[in-house]
């Protein structure tokens, strides 16, 4: 059964690689600003869940489409991708010496049946004191700007990262456990493991 990521995110498709799953990426653009009013866990399922059905749709079975959304959520306020430099500052000076919430929504559908299964990863970050010249010099080198939160854990970004409780690869934008734990609820069996010569 084929897998499909309905994603553009390098990085959910390096999680996949590193894990030894072979997928198909199949970008799925969806409007990611928060509702109204509308919580992380709300509004992570909800966009996980567009991105999912987009790309159902213009997938062919058997196979299973897999759509996350990621947000940063800091003293109440959900961080998506910044827009600005200068709204990547505000965010970085809000995660500065405090410790935040990583949420990812997970949406697998099966097809052509349309089993499907949905999930929320939380993660605890603890980023360490930043000085004004650290937020500045981390803006300029550019990383922040695709990422929500305005912050590449596995990037330059771990450098300021003193602890994290749950699973690291939801901070990345991929919850790795819980989403192999769905595919094989699905039906979906991994390929043999490659061989390796020894020296």
């Amino acid at each position: 059964m084929k897998l499909i990521l309905a994603s553009a995110s390098p990085r959910r498709a390096q999680i996949l690689r590193g894990a030894g799953l072979s997928f198909e990426a199949v970008p799925s653009d969806v409007d990611e600003d928060p509702l109204d009013g509308e919580s992380p866990e709300h509004c992570v399922r909800r966009l996980a869940q567009q991105k999912a059905r987009l790309a159902a749709v213009r997938a062919a079975g058997p196979a299973i489409i897999v759509g996350a959304d990621t947000v940063v959520v800091a003293d109440g306020k959900i961080l998506g991708k910044p827009c600005s430099a200068e709204d990547a500052r505000d965010m970085l000076r809000l995660l500065s010496g405090k410790t935040h919430t990583v949420y990812t929504g997970l949406v697998l559908i099966r097809l052509p049946d349309g089993a499907s299964r949905t999930d929320i990863e939380a993660t605890q970050v603890t980023f360490d004191l930043m000085s004004a010249e650290e937020i500045s010099a981390y803006v300029a080198s550019g990383e922040p700007f695709d990422k929500a939160g305005a912050y590449g854990i596995q990037g330059r970004g771990g450098r300021y990262i003193s602890r994290i409780e749950g699973c690291y690869f939801n901070v990345v934008g991929l919850p790795l456990a819980r989403l192999y734990r769905h595919l094989i609820d699905l039906g979906w069996k991994p390929g043999p493991e490659p061989v390796h010569d020894s020296d």
